[in-house]
């Protein structure tokens, strides 16, 4: 695994009321929600980046308000042909 170090003013961690600690999982889970709500990852792969098991990456998307599945209706209405 590869390690990035990120460099962050004091008064983030302040206006977050976050430890850096646990201010570095919620940057993980938000850039994971980010790149998967974009299609550049795959479920898997951001419940990996968030340090999450999938099931609780979906459940994280909920609490968020994100969609869990991206579906469109292109897509949709190709799965409903195909029946």
């Amino acid at each position: 695994m590869t390690t990035v170090t990120l460099q962050m003013p004091d008064e983030v961690f302040a206006a977050m009321r976050e430890d850096p600690t646990h201010f570095g999982s919620e940057l993980r889970l938000a850039a994971a929600m980010n790149w998967y709500r974009r299609g550049a990852i795959s479920q898997e792969v951001a419940a990996s980046v968030a340090g999450l098991d999938r099931t609780d990456f979906l459940l994280a998307l909920a609490r968020h308000g994100e969609d869990s599945f991206h579906v469109s209706l292109d897509e949709l209405a190709r799965e409903i042909a195909d029946g």
